[in-house]
């Protein structure tokens, strides 16, 4: 199954939290924060929102940070993915 987000609505993937900080404490799987950090699998066509045009500035593959009590937590085919707005979106790291 493949999800196809409608109108400004990107489907993200969250990346893997390190398991270790930089000096090497390795960090337990309850204290670990979720990362807000995730890469792009799927982008709305854009369009008209709220009466306002929407072009999309992302695409597919990019790495982006997000809003931290964003979007809708999805699980499909033992994946978990999160489905926000283009708006939730603060960054893209390059």
């Amino acid at each position: 199954m493949k999800l196809v987000p409608l109108g400004d609505r990107v489907v993200l993937k969250q990346l893997v939290a390190e398991e270790t900080t930089k000096s090497g404490i390795v960090i337990p799987g309850q204290s670990k924060e979720k990362p807000q950090q995730a890469e792009i699998v799927a982008v709305g066509p854009g369009g008209t929102v709220d009466g306002k045009e929407v072009k999309m500035n992302v695409t597919v593959g990019q790495k982006v940070i997000y809003s931290k009590y964003a979007g809708t937590s999805v699980e499909l085919d033992d994946e978990e993915y999160i489905i926000v707005k283009q708006d939730d979106i603060l960054a893209i790291c390059e």
